[in-house]
């Protein structure tokens, strides 16, 4: 947050808290040459998109205990068959269901 809150007071951002050069929101090909020389600088090999970002997101957002439909409502999914993609992406905690059969006593 301290980084966060030096950029903010340095640029003074109106709109947005990232904004491009002239003030207002990035367009999509700014934000998609900056992600691509990021990449680049961190030296990763698979092709990394805007969109690669947001599943990214959803994906942590689900290993953290958000309840998918919480995820499906940020991500404005009007259905949660498109949201259940990211379940099949993270097997984290899988470790830890147990099945109500386990609990019986016999």
């Amino acid at each position: 947050m301290v980084i966060l809150n030096k950029y903010l007071e340095e640029y003074r951002p109106k709109d947005f808290v990232f904004e491009g050069i002239s003030g207002g929101e990035y367009s999509p090909n700014s934000l998609q040459n900056i992600i691509k020389a990021t990449v680049r600088k961190a030296g990763i090999q698979k092709n990394t998109t805007m969109h690669t970002l947001r599943h990214t997101f959803a994906t942590h957002c689900l290993e953290n205990g958000i309840d998918l439909r919480y995820i499906q409502s940020m991500l404005g999914h009007s259905g949660n068959k498109i949201t259940e993609i990211y379940t099949h992406i993270t097997t984290k905690g899988f470790d830890q269901i147990e099945s109500p059969l386990d609990k019986l006593d016999i």
